[in-house]
C-alpha cells in the first residue's frame, strides 16, 4: 500500500483550489474560523472553484501531511494562520521541508520588521527574524497592518501554494492588494463570477419563491433564494469572461425582480433595512425616536450603528416596567389597567408621548411578550403589538410570530418587522 508520500495523481486530474486553516485554536472552538467562509467568496469571484476546506492544528506532521495530499489533487492550496514570530508559528517552515526546499532570509522582509518595531533602537529578535524566513524562490506577499508576510510559491508543477496569517483584516487587505492580482496575472483565474443580492421584507421564501419559478430554472445566471429571520435574500451569480459580461447578465434579471415584487425588495448586496430607513429621513431632513418594551432598545441599537445617524435619531426610552410606560411617556394608567401593556392603544399612547418627548417627526414604538413565559390564553407568548406615529401618519398593528419561536427571534423578528414598515410609511407618506 502506498504511503501519502507516494501518492500521485495524473496533473490533467488536477482541478481547483483548497482551503487550508492552521491552528489548535480552531479545532478547540476558541475561535470561530471565519477566513474559510471569506476566501471562498473571493475565489468564486475570480472564477476559481474550490471544493475542500480542511482545519489542521499546530501539528508539524499532520501538516506537511495536508500540504503534500492538496498538492497532488488540487492546483492552488491557500493557508491561513501559522504565521508568526511563535513557537506555533511553524507553517513556513513545514511547507518548505514538505517540498524539500532551503529556506531563505529575506533583507526586504527583515527592513519591514524593523520599521513596524516599537523599539526601533534595539536589536530584532530570534523570534522575529523568523518571519524572514521563505522557501528559496517563493515570491512575498507584503503585510500592510500585521508584521508575518505571506508567500505566492509554485513548488511543482502545476501547484501553487498561498500563505496568509489567521488575522482576518490582515488577511483581506492582503489579498486584495497583492493576492488576487497574482492569482489574475499567473492565469489562475478561470473566470470571473459576479453576484449581486437583493434583500426582501414583508414575504416569505416559500412565496416569493412560486413568484419568481421562472427565473429559478435560469443556468446562467443563476438565481437562488435565501430565507433568514424575518426577510429573504435572492443572490443573482453570473459567470463570464468579463466583470462587463456578467454585469449585463445580471442586470435585466435584477430589473425583472425588482418589478415583480416592487416595495418588498428593499436593498441591494449589503444594504441593511436601517441603513434605508436612515437614508429616506436624512432625504426628507427628518427625525426619529423610538419608544420600545420587548425589544429592548433593538430598533434603536439598529438605527445608531449607522455613522452619522446622529441626523435622524434623537434617542428612545426603554420601557419594560409599566411605571416607565405611564411615568416618562404619558402612558395613562386607565389604560393599561384597562387594555394591557400589550395592546395597541398603549403603544399608541407610548408613540404618541415619545414623538413629544423630543420633539421629533417620526415615532415608533412597540410592546409584546417575547417569552418564554408571561403569555395567556388571549395573549400568548409571540404576540407584540406596534405603532408608529408620524406628521400625517398614525399606524397601529398586531403581529403573532408564535411561541414556538425564541425569545431571541421574536425580539428580532419584531425589530426588523417595524423597520419594514417604517420604511413602508416614510415611502408612502405626502
Amino acid at each position: 500500500m502506498k504511503t501519502s508520500k507516494e501518492i500521485t495523481i495524473n496533473k490533467k486530474n488536477k482541478f481547483g483550489a483548497e482551503i487550508l486553516c492552521i491552528g489548535s485554536e480552531i479545532l478547540l472552538g476558541n475561535i470561530v474560523n471565519t477566513n474559510s467562509q471569506w476566501i471562498a467568496a473571493q475565489l468564486a469571484i475570480l472564477g476559481i472553484p474550490h471544493f475542500r476546506q480542511t482545519v489542521i492544528g499546530d501539528n508539524p506532521a499532520r501538516l506537511e501531511e495536508a500540504i503534500l495530499e492538496a498538492s497532488n489533487r488540487s492546483e492552488i492550496l491557500i493557508t491561513t494562520g501559522g504565521l508568526g514570530p511563535t513557537p506555533d508559528d511553524i507553517k513556513t517552515k513545514v511547507i518548505a521541508d514538505t517540498f524539500k526546499t532551503p529556506l531563505e532570509q529575506r533583507n526586504d522582509i527583515l527592513i519591514d520588521l524593523r520599521n513596524k518595531s516599537k523599539d526601533k533602537v534595539s536589536k530584532l529578535s530570534e523570534s522575529q527574524k523568523k518571519q524572514s524566513l521563505v522557501p528559496k524562490g517563493a515570491k512575498i506577499i507584503n503585510n500592510y497592518s500585521g508584521t508575518a508576510p505571506g508567500i505566492f510559491w509554485s513548488p511543482k508543477e502545476n501547484f501553487t501554494i498561498l500563505t496568509f496569517p489567521g488575522v482576518p483584516s490582515e488577511l483581506k487587505e492582503m489579498w486584495a492588494k497583492e493576492a488576487s492580482k497574482l492569482l489574475i496575472s499567473n492565469n489562475l483565474s478561470k473566470e470571473v463570477i459576479s453576484s449581486k443580492v437583493l434583500h426582501f421584507a414583508g414575504i416569505t421564501e416559500s412565496l416569493l419563491a412560486d413568484k419568481i419559478q421562472h427565473l429559478l430554472i435560469s443556468k446562467n445566471p443563476t438565481v437562488a433564494t435565501y430565507a433568514s429571520t424575518g426577510s429573504v435574500k435572492v443572490r443573482i451569480t453570473a459567470r463570464g469572461k468579463s466583470s462587463e459580461k456578467t454585469n449585463r447578465l445580471i442586470e435585466p434579471i435584477k430589473k425583472e425582480l425588482t418589478q415583480i415584487t416592487g416595495l418588498k425588495c428593499f436593498g441591494l448586496d449589503n444594504e441593511t433595512l436601517e441603513e434605508i430607513v436612515f437614508k429616506l429621513l436624512l432625504k426628507r431632513k427628518e427625525t426619529i425616536a423610538v419608544a420600545e418594551s420587548c425589544t429592548g432598545g433593538g430598533i434603536g441599537s439598529k438605527l445608531t450603528k449607522i455613522p452619522g445617524s446622529s441626523q435622524i435619531f434623537h434617542g428612545g426610552v426603554i420601557a419594560y416596567n409599566n411605571s416607565i410606560k405611564q411615568r416618562l411617556l404619558g402612558v395613562p394608567e386607565e389604560i393599561i389597567n384597562t387594555h394591557g401593556a400589550v395592546s395597541k392603544q398603549v403603544v399608541e399612547s407610548m408613540a404618541r408621548g415619545v414623538q413629544i418627548k423630543f420633539k421629533v417627526n417620526w415615532a415608533i414604538s412597540v410592546s409584546g411578550i417575547a417569552g418564554p413565559t408571561g403569555g395567556s390564553k388571549s395573549k400568548p407568548v409571540g404576540l407584540v403589538n406596534f405603532c408608529i406615529k408620524g406628521p400625517k401618519t398614525l399606524i397601529t398593528w398586531e403581529e403573532n410570530f408564535g411561541s414556538n419561536k425564541t425569545r431571541e427571534d421574536i425580539q428580532k423578528l419584531s425589530v426588523l418587522n417595524a423597520l419594514d414598515r417604517l420604511r413602508l410609511s416614510i415611502i408612502m407618506a405626502n
